[in-house]
């Protein structure tokens, strides 16, 4: 790789935007292709469905051997409140390769005896949320049940274009839910990215089936093309 190609690579890297690089297997030649520079590519199908998966590959294009070198930044999963379904949760997407942190201002909700090895911040949303640098590639839920916390942090994963938002709550619960968010102003296109009820129907009951259902949302999302992703919600 060309120093100024490796330089370009870590400066995408370093800012957590995704790149992959097209290698000609046969005459060693290469390029950079930035997230933002994918649609309007000639490999776009390609680059599109490796970066989708997460994973390098190689594909055969027009007779020509490629390598498709896919950098992804580590996906983030912010959980809004320290509660049973939380203690489920963290440990399934850390097995998942999940950055995990738990945000609870309610510090007997919050404590490491119930979070064993998860980062935790007992601070209200509006002082632990910032520092997180979520992104568009975190996946944020909302479980605490109280407008007072999970509102604010909603608001927070509007602005940061978390590529999935969930929150606990029956239908009824979520209709008050988009009247508040709207009174602080969201957009009614903000508020329909939040998939509630949260999880796919899977008939989920206890908190660590209800986890499993989450997770599972959360990696269709990431993974299946927009077609099926409408299928599975």
């Amino acid at each position: 790789m060309q120093l100024a190609t490796l330089a370009e690579l870590n400066a995408e890297r370093a800012a957590r935007r995704p790149a992959i690089l097209v290698t000609d297997v046969a005459s060693g030649a290469q390029r950079l292709v930035k997230a933002a520079a994918i649609a309007t590519d000639p490999l776009r199908n390609e680059l599109s469905t490796y970066l989708r998966m997460g994973k390098s590959g190689m594909v055969e294009v027009d007779g020509k051997r490629l390598f498709l070198n896919v950098y992804a930044p580590t996906a983030k999963l912010v959980i809004i409140g320290a509660v049973h379904i939380s203690q489920a949760l963290a440990p399934i997407a850390k097995s998942l390769g999940y950055d995990v942190t738990v945000v609870d201002p309610r510090t007997a909700f919050a404590s490491p005896e119930r979070f064993p090895d998860v980062p935790l911040i007992a601070e209200w949303p509006d002082v632990a949320l910032p520092p997180l640098n979520v992104d568009h590639y975190t996946a944020f839920v909302a479980l605490t049940h109280d407008p007072k916390i999970d509102d604010p942090a909603l608001l927070h994963a509007f602005s940061r274009d978390c590529f999935y938002i969930g929150a606990l709550g029956s239908r009824k619960t979520h209709a008050k839910r988009h009247d508040r968010l709207r009174a602080q102003g969201a957009s009614d296109a903000d508020i329909a990215r939040i998939h509630a009820p949260i999880g796919l129907a899977i008939g989920a009951v206890s908190p660590s089936e209800i986890a499993v259902s989450i997770m599972a949302q959360i990696t269709a999302t990431l993974r299946l093309p927009a077609k099926e992703k409408e299928q599975a919600a």
